[in-house]
């Protein structure tokens, strides 16, 4: 859950896919402010939130949709909170959806616990051709850090959780449990993402673009535009308790088609690492942050000869919109069949691929290294490597070897010449 800030290359295109997207729609903002007994404020929140949800048709294919808040948001169930109890941030909104995140606290702070997302595929507006009928309910496990009494609790930056097909995605948020005296906090504790690496990037509005001169000029020469460059290598790995269990070292790079082919670098440094490790099935998460969130699911299969071997099956891209945090673009493909090596070792990939997510969406790959299932002693296992890079190495001792023999026929060639100019020498005298 540690967003990060995206480049400015990719926060501009971002912005343009903002612009020019007609799917896109308004979240709204939620501020709660529960009383206790005697009228004082003993739970308050604001925040925004939005639901990217994967759901089955009824012709059994799955198709993405993106449910917003509406304008309309009531806070039934409620409640403050002691010591006892947990208290409860409760919101209702549509068609029969839910959400809500319990409290619990001690002497010295509090924390978020649980939370329960319920969306209901009745709504044919959000689901329609829905195979599902009613509420379904999500609960996730909040990974706030503990907040001390008194203190509100802020995070501008986009924060998201995954489980069952459901990406839940925060922003903008400031909540404070357990306000003593009905009086909220002055003292702020941030999250981590909060902290400031560079002077934010403000788009253009009316109040701050400058009207060009209409003087005529002589045109300014147009340069060509620069290559984006390979990404840089970034090193991933999940625990399991105090274990590795998954690693991977991978470069980066999307191409969004929207109006134009667009390549973005996915930048390691401000991009965190989450994911499940289990015996057949693995999933790594990587999350810039503000912008994009990519995860790869890999599976355990079993070959002709019974010998076990784990390939990529699925890849997910979503794009987010870096000044609200709403869904601009999903893309999901779990029909690949790529990345395959035997249990046990790692998969290698120098060269460059590429993923087709959708029709819109690429993924190309650099300096690839994976190995999501049995990992020993925190180190990559003997590598599997990809046909590209094991024709490579077939070629280049290949290449070689006919350089030395042209070299080895064209000093033979000379010497038979000599020869010959030699003996004519010879007769002449």
């Amino acid at each position: 859950m540690g967003p990060r800030s995206p480049s400015a290359a990719f926060s501009a295109l971002l912005f343009l896919l903002l612009l020019g997207s007609s799917g896109f729609l308004q979240s709204y903002a939620v501020e709660v402010d529960i009383k206790d007994a005697s009228n004082a404020t003993c739970l308050y929140a604001r925040w925004m939130m939005s639901f990217f949800i994967k759901y089955e048709t009824n012709s059994s294919d799955y198709k993405n949709t993106t449910l917003n808040l509406s304008s309309s948001v009531t806070h039934n169930g409620s409640v403050c909170g002691n010591d006892t109890h947990a208290a409860l941030l409760a919101v209702q909104f549509g068609e029969g959806h839910s959400w809500s995140i319990n409290f619990t606290k001690t002497n010295e702070t509090y924390q978020g616990d649980f939370i329960t997302f319920t969306y209901n595929t009745n709504d044919t507006a959000v689901f329609p051709d829905a195979k599902r009928k009613g509420p379904v309910t999500i609960v996730v496990k909040d990974t706030m850090s503990p907040v001390q009494l008194n203190n509100v609790f802020v995070c501008h930056s986009i924060e998201s959780f995954e489980a069952e097909n459901v990406t839940q995605i925060f922003w903008n948020v400031t909540v404070q449990a357990f306000i003593q005296n009905g009086t909220i906090g002055e003292k702020e504790s941030r999250c981590p993402a909060d902290t400031p690496t560079s002077a934010p990037t403000v788009p253009p509005t009316v109040a701050n673009v400058t009207t060009a001169s209409t003087t005529t000029l002589s045109p300014a020469p147009t340069t060509a535009p620069k290559p984006v460059e390979n990404p840089d290598t970034g090193n991933y790995s999940l625990k399991s308790g105090n274990k590795t269990c998954l690693l991977a070292t991978v470069g980066l790079q999307l191409n969004v088609s929207h109006d134009k082919p667009v390549l973005i670098n996915v930048n390691p440094k401000t991009t965190s690492a989450d994911g499940t490790c289990g015996n057949t099935t693995a999933m790594l998460k990587l999350n810039d942050g503000n912008s994009t969130l990519i995860s790869f699911t890999f599976v355990v299969k079993n070959t002709s000869a019974g010998v076990p071997k784990f390939y990529l099956k699925e890849v997910n891209v979503t794009l987010l919109n870096r000044l609200n945090g709403s869904v601009i673009s999903s893309a999901d493909n779990n029909n690949f069949s790529k990345w395959d090596a035997f249990l046990g070792s790692s998969y290698m990939c120098r060269k460059e691929q590429t993923l087709e997510i959708s029709d819109d969406i690429q993924i190309h790959t650099f300096n690839l290294w994976i190995q999501p299932f049995l990992v020993k002693a925190n180190k990559f296992s003997t590598a599997e490597e990809c046909f590209a890079d094991s024709d490579l190495n077939f070629l280049i001792p290949i290449a070689v070897g006919m350089a030395l023999g042209f070299l080895i026929i064209l000093v033979f060639i000379s010497y038979i010449i000599g020869r010959r100019k030699s003996r004519t020498g010879y007769q002449s005298v």
